[in-house]
């Protein structure tokens, strides 16, 4: 099973649609947050697709502000972050994932890209597509899950228009 994960997309829906037509391999989209409207026209612009959105801080729609997501066997914790404090570290984060059971814990709101394992989850935040930091090119994350217990977690870059 193939996952987009992105976050902190704020208004570009042209960003967000090149990933879409990117991957089209893919079977679901995770959005961290900070990108509602986009997110609403991109669910209209491909109905098929199953999608999953969470609210960030610089939301204003009634959106859940975590969400657990089933795939292939493993759970996934999505959170923007906002509430979690991921600014001042990970430990939150992964205790919260680990209480609710789930492998993958995937968070945005930082605006840096970064994939790691924490006390055994595996931690994914795909940075921004819209406005990322430290002078790194727009990225969003592609998890790749398999059956047999294998998790592939990678970044990948977008060139700036």
């Amino acid at each position: 099973m193939k996952i987009i994960v992105v976050s902190d997309t704020h208004k570009n829906f042209m960003a967000l649609d090149a990933v879409m037509k990117k991957n089209a391999d893919a079977d679901m989209l995770i959005h961290l947050g900070d990108g509602e409207h986009e997110f609403n026209d991109i669910e209209h612009a491909y109905p098929q697709f199953p999608m999953v959105y969470v609210g960030g801080n610089c939301d204003f729609g009634t959106h859940e502000l975590t969400h657990i997501v089933h795939a292939c066997g493993y759970k996934l914790f999505c959170c923007h972050g906002h509430t979690l404090g991921v600014h001042d570290g990970l430990s939150l984060l992964v205790s919260t994932a680990k209480k609710n059971d789930c492998k993958i814990a995937l968070y945005g709101h930082t605006h840096l890209y970064r994939t790691e394992i924490v006390d055994g989850v595996f931690v994914m935040n795909p940075g921004s597509l819209d406005s990322p930091r430290n002078h790194n090119k727009p990225t969003f994350g592609i998890i790749e899950l398999n059956e047999n217990g294998q998790i592939n977690m990678n970044i990948l870059a977008m060139e700036r228009k």
